[in-house]
C-alpha cells in the first residue's frame, strides 16, 4: 500500500480517486490545484502523484511533474487528462512520467497503474538498498558477503592480517581467493608495501626458480645482469604464491628454506640476502591428497598450512548472489548511454537458482552478458543466459585417495550431513520451517537433527511448525 497524492481542479474526479483508492487501502491526499500540489510534496513525502494535466493557475500538470523531478523526489507521477494527444503524451513521457491514462477511465485500469507504479518504486528501493549493503558493513576490501560463511572469513581475516603467519587460502576457482589475499595485506600492517602475485603454474619450471629466487650476471646462458627475484621485491610486504599446488618439487625445497631461514640465495650466487615477507599461498586442490600420493611435500604443506582459509563456494552462500549482482552491475553498467537501475524480482530468483561451477567469476561473467544486451532500465529473466544446474556426481564428495590409517566413516556421514543442513538454513534465511521443505523432511525432523549436529540456535520465527 502507498501514500499518494492526488490533483485535480474538478471535485468529483478528486472524490472518485480518493474513494478507489482508500478501498484498495493506499493513504490519500488530495489537492484542487498544482500550486496546492507543490505545496504539499515540500512537506511530506508520497510514493505516487495522480495529476490532472490541465488545470487552472500557473502550475498545470507538468509544472507538478517537473516539481517532483527537480525536488530529486523517487515519487512516481501518472499524468491524467480528457484532452489526449500524442504530443503530451509523448512530453509527459519524456519529462519521466510514469503512465498517462485518458478520461474516463475503469477502475481496475487505474488500480493496475498504481500497483505496477508501486512495485516499480518497491524495486528501486530494493537496489538502493541493495548499493548501500554493497558499499558497507557486507564487504572488506574488495570482498563481498552477508552469509554467515563469509562474515566468519571477514572475522578471521581481521583476526590475523597483521601477524607474520603464513596462510593458506583453499577453495574452487573463481571463489575469490586473491581478493582475499589482498585483503589480508591491505587490511594489515604491510599494506603500505608490496604485495606481489605469482601464478605458479603460469611460469615454466625452468624459468620459475630465476623468478622467484633472483639471479647473478652469468649464472647461466641469457643472465647479462644481475636479477632480483620476486622474493626480494615483496620484502617487508607480502608474496601470493598462486596454485602452489603446481610448483615442482625441487622448487618445493628451496621454498621450504625460504620459509624457513628467512633468507634467498640468487641463482648462481654464494651469499644468502635475509628478507621479510609474509608468505600467502592459494590451491584449489586437497593438498593433504597431493601429500598423500607424493606430489606435494609434507614438511611445505604444514609450513604453509599455519593457518587455513577456506573460501565457500558460491553455492553455498546463496544469501550473497543479490549483493555480488549488484556490485557487477554497477561494475559494468558504467559508462552505459543508457540506465540500468537493477534487477526485477523474478531475475533475481533465477540467479539463486543456479549452482554456479564458476562460482563468482561465473556470476560476474552473467552479469556483464545481462547489461549488455538488457533493453529495459531493470535485468529481466530473459536477460540472463540459460543455465542448468549440473546434477551432482555420485563420487564428489568422496576422497580421491584414503589415509594409511583410513576414515572415520560416521564422522564423514556426519560432516556431509551437517553441510547439507547448514546449506538449507541459509537458504532459508534461518527459518526452520522453510529449510525443512527444501530438505524434504518435517519441521520436527529438523529440529531433531539440528539438535543432534549442535546447530540449534534460537529462532522465534521458526520455532512454530506453522510459521509463513
Amino acid at each position: 500500500m502507498g501514500r499518494i497524492l492526488v490533483v485535480d481542479d474538478e471535485r468529483s474526479m478528486r472524490e472518485f480517486l480518493a474513494i478507489c483508492l482508500k478501498r484498495g487501502g493506499h493513504e490519500v491526499t488530495v489537492v484542487e490545484s498544482g500550486v496546492q500540489a507543490v505545496a504539499v510534496l515540500d512537506r511530506a513525502p508520497f510514493d505516487i502523484v495522480i495529476t490532472d494535466l490541465r488545470m487552472p493557475g500557473d502550475t498545470d500538470g507538468i509544472g507538478v511533474l517537473q516539481a517532483v523531478k527537480a525536488r530529486e523526489l523517487d515519487t512516481e507521477v501518472v499524468m491524467v487528462t480528457a484532452f489526449a494527444t500524442a504530443e503530451t503524451a509523448l512530453s509527459a513521457m519524456k519529462l519521466g512520467a510514469y503512465d498517462y491514462l485518458t478520461k474516463p477511465f475503469k477502475v481496475d485500469v487505474i488500480n493496475t497503474v498504481i500497483a505496477r507504479a508501486l512495485e516499480k518504486r518497491s524495486l528501486v528501493e530494493a537496489n538502493v538498498a541493495l548499493r548501500e549493503q554493497v558499499a558497507g558493513r557486507y564487504r572488506l576490501a574488495s570482498i563481498i558477503g552477508k552469509s554467515a560463511r563469509m562474515q566468519k572469513l571477514f572475522a578471521l581475516v581481521v583476526k590475523i592480517h597483521s601477524t607474520k603467519t603464513s596462510v593458506l587460502i583453499t577453495g574452487e576457482s573463481g571463489t575469490g581467493k586473491e581478493l582475499v589475499a589482498r585483503a589480508l595485506h591491505t587490511e594489515g600492517n604491510r599494506g603500505e608495501a608490496e604485495f606481489v602475485a605469482v601464478n605458479c603454474g603460469a611460469i615454466p619450471d625452468n624459468l620459475m626458480e630465476s623468478e622467484l629466487f633472483g639471479h647473478i650476471k652469468g649464472a647461466f646462458t641469457g643472465a647479462v645482469s644481475d636479477k632480483v627475484g620476486l622474493i626480494r621485491r615483496a620484502d617487508k610486504g607480502t608474496l601470493f604464491l598462486d596454485e602452489i599446488g603446481e610448483l615442482s618439487l625441487g622448487l618445493q625445497v628451496k621454498l621450504l628454506r625460504v620459509l624457513q631461514e628467512r633468507t634467498v640465495r640468487p641463482v648462481g650466487g654464494e651469499d644468502e640476502v635475509a628478507v621479510d615477507v609474509r608468505v600467502l599461498a592459494a590451491t584449489n586442490r586437497e593438498l593433504e591428497e597431493e601429500v598423500a600420493r607424493g606430489a606435494f611435500r609434507n614438511d611445505l604443506y604444514y609450513r604453509l598450512n599455519v593457518i587455513e582459509l577456506r573460501i565457500p563456494p558460491l553455492r553455498q552462500r546463496i544469501t550473497d548472489i543479490p549483493l555480488l549482482a549488484e556490485h557487477f552491475l554497477t561494475r559494468h553498467a558504467a559508462g552505459l548511454p543508457r540506465e540500468i537501475r537493477g534487477f526485477t524480482p523474478q531475475a533475481l530468483r533465477h540467479l539463486e537458482q543456479y549452482d554456479y561451477p564458476g562460482n563468482v567469476r561465473e556470476l560476474e561473467n552473467m552479469i556483464e552478458r545481462a547489461v549488455t544486451l538488457a533493453d529495459g532500465p531493470l535485468i529481466d529473466v530473459l536477460d540472463l543466459p540459460e543455465r542448468k544446474t549440473p546434477a551432482p556426481h555420485p563420487g564428489e564428495h568422496l576422497p580421491s585417495v584414503f589415509p594409511e590409517d583410513g576414515i572415520d566413516l560416521d564422522r564423514a556421514i556426519a560432516d556431509f550431513e551437517r553441510g547439507i543442513v547448514e546449506q538449507a538454513m541459509t537458504q532459508a534465511g534461518g527459518v526452520r520451517k522453510r529449510a525443512a521443505g527444501l530438505l524434504g523432511i518435517t519441521f520436527r525432523s529438523l529440529r531433531y537433527r539440528l539438535a543432534k549436529l549442535g546447530l540449534d540456535t534460537h529462532d522465534p520465527a521458526g520455532e512454530n511448525p506453522n510459521a509463513k
